[in-house]
């Protein structure tokens, strides 16, 4: 690998040329120090000349094509559908399919049944005809994994929008529920946030069953178009899943027997919680799903497409669109410009980038208007709390995240500002929201305080992913990390976090990563934080640690790890192709134990030197990210850039000390 200024943006000071780069090409012989510096400066560069004049960061967020179908639909529905999106869609669809005919949820991985299903009826209404070859055999492979009558419920529930599925066959969900008190089970603030903004506009939909007449027929897809959905048996009755299919029953036959007066507020407070939640851009919660099911409920309800309301909704989801170069679309599930500016000022700041170089504090500055400083969701359990938090997206105000929060801290802790007051103002105001936000096990959630309730994932609607908002260990470990730079590592809510996650390691050493794939983020994230609240890099959970770093280790001396893992977890723990931001989790770890000078560290930092392209940055296919495990994955296009760069950077400068205010 030769070295290259190419990609620079000159915001770095002219620098002497590293022995690796005036004297050898091959990264071992030059040593491992100088290859390692030399591969730091060109992702500084690299990632410094990827920044938007605002300040801020942000790297495409690639899921599968659910997505781009949902919204194919969604315009199909409205009927906004031109031929020019329809097409553009599709050439990103059809690109996406496999071999087999089948699509997948992430690189890799096997063919998914309701991706396929809902991919196939995208290209129908872009045109693609069904004896067309790739729409036969993805029609073919659905047939013989059971048909759409084995799809999961959300594919089900589009599909009924046109008449391709009974509504009688769906699981009901009652308006009603809006009204629910807060101590009873399954009321909304059961369900994590995401599922929550989802759930109610679809009991607005639920309750109305619209059927736009199909434009097509899709026989194709059913075993038996005759029978089309088979009665399935009932699980047993003292079973909770038994229990709640026979609830279900229950409330469809009482469907017709709810007051209309009754139905019809349940409704209208639904759509008065919906409105409430709109956020200034037009969008919900700043993610995709809940802003399609909204506009399609206020749609229901009389909303048109002309109101502020349904107008502001529609426009932001456009900017939810990739166009890539090809001409195709892709569709956003949401867009993560905090968490990823969060994630490269403090990789600028690991590889040496000065604390004041103009770049971070542009950042910081930005990052100090993104604070949000009005109540939201979380409040309801939570209502003496001063807000202080930041979400993940541009526009969220209702619903920041404790992950974000505590990272942004750690960011802004890396930057001499103009304006040390008002940094510490933010900082102070973000420490306290998330001490505020623990859990009563002593961990941290994602977005809600204590969201366990064993009740939301049993209904026979939630067949698709996680509702509710466990607390995690990589979530846990980042607030602690945060807290114990701000010198609070003996504070007792911090030492019950501590507590928490030393009873969460795995037996063979490792953490399950519920945000990132999977135990070596887990590992990747707790190791440093437990190292910096002062554990020593001898403590016994930090050895079991590194020990099963090091035996998960490649060949190729990378790391990596597949989704399947969620799935079976003996079988791929830590298993998986090499990826740029799955081995800078384990050096991060590794380092942060201590273990520079082993050889297992020098493996991996030669692999992100031989695998770092000429300008800098590194190719990542795999999917490294989640939103639920194995059932929606997450590749952040970033991520294959801000982790290896603090990876390196660590490696070359040491680690980041944990001197408390201000260090």
């Amino acid at each position: 690998m030769t070295a290259t200024t190419d990609g620079s943006t000159g915001a770095l000071p002219p620098r002497a040329a590293s022995a690796s780069e005036t004297h050898s090409t091959n990264p071992v012989a030059a040593g491992v120090h100088d290859v390692a510096v030399r591969a730091t400066q060109r992702a500084t560069d690299f990632l410094l000349s990827r920044q938007d004049a605002q300040g801020w960061w942000k790297g495409d967020l690639e899921t599968n094509v659910t997505m781009d179908a949902e919204d194919l639909l969604l315009r199909q529905f409205l009927g906004l559908l031109d031929e020019a999106t329809a097409n553009a869609a599709a050439l990103f669809i059809r690109g996406e399919q496999r071999e087999d005919g089948t699509w997948a949820t992430f690189y890799g991985g096997p063919g998914e049944l309701s991706t396929t299903v809902e991919a196939y009826v995208a290209l129908r209404l872009a045109g693609d005809e069904p004896d067309a070859p790739h729409m036969a055999k993805a029609a073919a492979w659905v047939r013989e994994q059971g048909g759409i009558a084995a799809a999961r419920v959300f594919t089900r529930i589009w599909l009924a929008l046109f008449g391709w599925w009974k509504w009688e066959d769906l699981p009901e969900l009652p308006p009603e529920l809006i009204y629910f008190p807060k101590w009873m089970p399954l009321n909304i603030y059961d369900f994590g946030c995401w599922a929550r903004q989802t759930i109610v506009p679809l009991t607005i939909v639920s309750a109305k069953r619209p059927v736009r007449p199909a434009p097509f027929p899709l026989d194709e897809l059913h075993t038996d178009p005759a029978d089309p959905n088979p009665p399935k048996p009932l699980a047993p009755v003292a079973s909770w899943d038994g229990a709640f299919q026979r609830l279900d029953k229950v409330l469809h036959r009482l469907r017709k027997a709810v007051p209309r007066r009754l139905r019809k507020a349940a409704m209208n407070s639904a759509a008065r919680w919906i409105i409430e939640r709109q956020e200034n851009d037009g969008c919900w919660g700043g993610i995709q799903p809940p802003a399609v099911y909204s506009v399609i409920a206020l749609y229901l309800l009389g909303y048109d497409l002309e109101h502020p309301v349904m107008r502001e909704g529609l426009a932001s989801l456009d900017r939810f669109a990739v166009w890539r170069e090809d001409g195709a679309r892709m569709i956003e599930a949401c867009q993560s410009p905090v968490w990823d500016t969060c994630l490269a000022m403090i990789a600028l700041a690991d590889a040496g980038v000065p604390a004041d170089h103009p770049q971070l504090v542009k950042a910081a500055d930005w990052m100090l208007g993104e604070q949000i400083v009005r109540p939201g969701d979380w409040s309801v359990k939570r209502p003496g709390l001063p807000p202080g938090g930041w979400a993940f997206e541009f526009h969220n105000d209702n619903y920041p995240d404790i992950d974000d929060t505590a990272e942004v801290v750690l960011a802004l802790r890396r930057v001499r500002h103009h304006d040390p007051e008002r940094v510490e103002k933010a900082i102070g105001r973000g420490v306290r929201w998330n001490l505020g936000m623990q859990s009563k096990n002593g961990a941290w959630g994602a977005f809600d305080v204590d969201n366990t309730s064993p009740f939301p994932n049993r209904l026979p609607f939630c067949d698709f992913g996680e509702v509710i908002d466990p607390p995690s260990a990589d979530v846990t470990a980042h607030v602690v990390e945060m807290l114990a730079f701000e010198g609070l590592s003996h504070d007792p809510r911090t030492r019950r976090g501590i507590e928490w996650l030393l009873a969460e390691q795995e037996p063979d050493g490792s953490w399950f990563g519920r945000w990132g794939v999977n135990y070596v983020y887990g590992t990747g994230s707790v190791v440093p934080a437990l190292v910096a609240a002062g554990f020593p890099g001898s403590h016994p959970a930090i050895r079991r640690a590194v020990t099963w770093l090091e035996s998960v280790q490649n060949d190729d001396g990378g790391w990596g790890e597949d989704l399947r893992s969620y799935k079976d977890s003996k079988e791929w723990s830590g298993k998986g192709a090499s990826t740029a931001s799955q081995t800078a989790w384990a050096l991060m770890a590794l380092l942060a134990a201590g273990e520079k000078e082993s050889r297992s560290v020098e493996r991996g930092v030669e692999w992100l030197a031989a695998t770092q392209r000429e300008d800098g940055s590194w190719d990542e296919p795999y999917f490294t990210g989640t939103g639920f495990p194995w059932d929606f994955s997450i590749n952040y296009h970033l991520y294959r850039q801000v982790f290896p760069l603090t990876a390196l950077g660590r490696y070359v400068h040491g680690e980041p000390l944990s001197t408390g205010k201000g260090g």
